[in-house]
């Protein structure tokens, strides 16, 4: 049941059992975080764990570190950290470059697995996806096609027989659409196909099962809901059966089989550490691995659990506020946003920056959608109830409406 007052709200806070994880978290005195599929908010122990890498790792061990800290390893020794989070072995993932690298990386190497030259993307997914897909079609001589993935049109794209790549976001970054990845997969490979995942708004916020989904390659962020902290590096996922075939066109010195013999031709390293390219940001990763640490004494169900029954009451109070929604009810389609409509042309923006001058912080995606992410980790039941009721307020006085809120940043 959605509790309907606020101490309902701090009752269901007494009896979660994730509440102690919110101590494992710097969250400012006064703000309600709502924007934790943006940038996740500050594991406690990041910063001593930073600190000790740059001031004892760098400043005292200097190049030593390579072997004595085990830097070289970072990338598969994050990698394995991440993998329970997405379903995958702990062979199947690697830390390393940014998402939009990641992307390329894995729709060229599914191109060259492939007989065809079509790469099926989404329409109106992250931007990111789709010029990624347009640079690496035009540097590769396939064909870019668009289709809705939640409508009927993707099965008859898929069934005309000449799709090479499918690329797909898991939770849509605008609606907080969540897509059957196993159906979607298995439909895909039926008409033979290879299928890229965008994990980037459900690593961390929904239950991912990349090796029981039968996922050809995925990527990820780790910034949102991973915690990493403001340009972490990416990770990627190449199913074990893929390696020996994976080609990937950024083939850079830590991809190679041997780098220390220093040839000067390529050799990819076996595994999916070809998948990687350049040197590792080091001092970012010290922040993921405080930051996976968090995470590996958290129970996934009991995040799912939590963060449906918070969007429940999100989006129950947003209705009180008379506003439409894009996030689907039923929960087995939700990932862990709430998208909601603006109530007139305009007003999304400034309801948003009158929300964040209370102190409840969300963000705001073109042309229209007020987007809300719900952290389980650090975000509790009276918060969401107090981010409603302010919602309800700035709505219904028409605070909004103050020159103030109308005036545009750079970051939405």
């Amino acid at each position: 049941m959605t509790p309907t007052t606020r101490q309902e709200c701090a009752a269901l806070d007494a009896a979660d059992p994730l509440a102690p994880m919110r101590e494992q978290f710097v969250l400012p005195e006064g703000v309600i975080y709502l924007d934790g599929n943006s940038l996740g908010a500050l594991p406690r122990t990041a910063p001593a764990r930073v600190a000790d890498l740059v001031e004892r790792e760098w400043g005292q061990g200097l190049v030593r570190s390579w072997n004595d800290a085990g830097w070289w390893d970072k990338p598969r020794t994050l990698g394995a950290a991440i993998a329970p989070l997405v379903g995958a072995g702990t062979d199947e993932v690697v830390v390393g470059d940014g998402t939009s690298a990641n992307l390329f990386k894995t729709v060229v190497a599914a191109l060259r697995m492939s007989e065809r030259d079509v790469v099926l993307g989404e329409a109106g997914n992250f931007p990111t996806d789709l010029y990624v897909t347009e640079g690496a079609a035009g540097l590769t001589g396939a064909t870019q096609r668009r289709v809705d993935p939640d409508g009927p049109e993707l099965a008859a794209e898929l069934a005309r027989g000449d799709v090479a790549v499918l690329l797909l976001s898991h939770v849509d970054y605008r609606t907080g659409v969540l897509r059957d990845m196993a159906g979607t997969t298995r439909l895909a490979h039926e008409h033979g196909a290879l299928v890229v995942w965008d994990l980037c708004h459900s690593a961390g916020a929904v239950p991912v099962d990349l090796s029981g989904s039968g996922a050809d390659f995925a990527v990820g962020c780790t910034y949102k809901y991973l915690n990493a902290g403001p340009g972490a590096p990416a990770f990627l996922y190449a199913a074990r059966r893929h390696h020996a075939r994976a080609d990937q066109p950024l083939s850079g010195w830590h991809g190679h089989a041997r780098p220390f013999d220093f040839a000067p031709g390529y050799e990819p390293a076996p595994g999916v550490s070809r998948f990687l390219s350049g040197s590792q940001p080091l001092v970012a990763d010290a922040a993921l691995e405080a930051s996976l640490e968090v995470w590996s004494g958290a129970d996934l169900e009991q995040v799912r659990t939590k963060s449906l029954a918070l969007t429940d009451l999100f989006l129950s109070r947003a209705a009180e506020a008379g506003l439409g929604s894009l996030t689907p009810s039923e929960h087995d389609r939700r990932g862990s946003q709430v998208s909601l409509v603006e109530p007139e042309e305009g007003a999304g923006y400034a309801i948003v920056q009158a929300l964040i001058a209370r102190g409840v912080i969300g963000d705001f995606r073109a042309p229209d959608v007020m987007r809300f992410g719900f952290t389980p980790l650090y975000l509790s039941y009276t918060e969401v109830f107090d981010a409603g009721q302010a919602l309800v307020e700035v709505v219904r006085e028409g605070e909004w409406r103050q020159e103030r809120f109308r005036a545009r940043s750079q970051v939405t």
